[in-house]
């Protein structure tokens, strides 16, 4: 038995040998809340959230179900299932409400859960999977990029709150050209994380084109010469060599300055769950936590807890 991928606008599902439904376009929102409860078993898991994270669990999601196509061939104990994992993008904001409403089995959270959302959730778990960090990106060709290879938080502060409008603004040698700053939308852990570290009480210029993912954000550098904008360490280490990757306060974005702390915008890559994990759903934990998984996140580009 072959596993199928299958990819619909932000939804990622890997599965084997199992057709997701379609839902009656005639049902209401709270009818279709109660399907999505009634539809996580233990031979099915859900997760939801970050968009950073969701291509690590896609991936070690496929490898798993590429390995095991039923639940028994994991172990004995468990039913001849087919193996069907889901993996939905919709930011670290979503990941939360989901547990929260009870209808995803984890959510994924690329930032600090907040002490109002643990309380919200029944029997909080919480799971590290791996830490990103945010790094200062621009395109090559960037008037700045030949320019400096460091951005003090003042000077960040600045170009994003839209204080300086043209890179003539941040420095009167460079062209008048307008800087094009680029963020990840509200409800992602990326806007939470930099607004906290970076801009504190100052807000991001209303004119900052939000992209809807992380790696989208990324495009979007690599697309226009004048953007900067916040990528993730991980998904900035899979573009190498297509954006230029600039310090921040004279500190560079890599493991080492990441893990001591000096590099001070970063993250951790959390799963988030209610209750104690059926046995199966433990099983594939095991698998995210343990040696196989914790290889993907480092081949992904983000840093392993192990």
């Amino acid at each position: 038995m072959k596993r199928k991928l299958l990819v619909l606008a932000t939804m990622l599902m890997v599965v084997a040998g199992f057709t997701l439904g379609c839902s009656s376009p005639d049902k209401s929102e709270d009818t279709k809340k109660d399907d999505n409860k009634a539809s996580v078993s233990s031979s099915q898991i859900y997760f939801n959230g970050s968009s950073t994270l969701a291509p690590v669990i896609t991936s070690i999601a496929t490898n798993f179900n590429e390995k095991h196509e039923t639940w028994d061939k994991v172990d004995s104990k468990f039913p001849e299932e087919a193996i069907s994992i889901y993996v939905a993008a919709g930011g670290s904001g979503q990941g939360t409400k989901a547990v929260i409403d009870g209808t995803t089995t984890f959510g994924m959270v690329a930032r600090e859960v907040k002490d109002e959302e643990k309380e919200k959730i029944k029997d909080f778990k919480e799971y590290q999977v791996g830490i990103d960090a945010l790094t200062l990106a621009v395109n090559p060709e960037n008037p700045i990029a030949g320019k400096v290879d460091n951005l003090s938080k003042e000077q960040i502060i600045k170009i994003f709150s839209g204080e300086f409008k043209t890179w003539k603004d941040f420095d009167s040698s460079l062209p008048d050209e307008e800087i094009v700053v680029v963020t990840r939308d509200i409800s992602g852990g990326a806007h939470e994380v930099f607004q906290k570290k970076i801009m504190g009480d100052k807000d991001v210029t209303s004119k900052a084109i939000q992209a809807p993912t992380m790696g989208g954000l990324v495009e979007k550098i690599i697309d226009n010469k004048n953007a900067i904008g916040y990528a993730s360490y991980g998904v900035a280490n899979q573009n190498e060599g297509k954006i230029k990757v600039l310090k921040v306060d004279g500190v560079e974005a890599n493991e080492a300055n990441i893990l001591d702390g000096s590099y001070i915008i970063q993250r951790p890559l959390l799963l988030v769950g209610s209750e104690k994990p059926t046995d199966e759903q433990q099983a594939f934990l095991d698998v995210i936590l343990g040696e196989e998984g914790q290889a993907i996140v480092k081949e992904m580009g983000f840093i392993p807890m192990k």
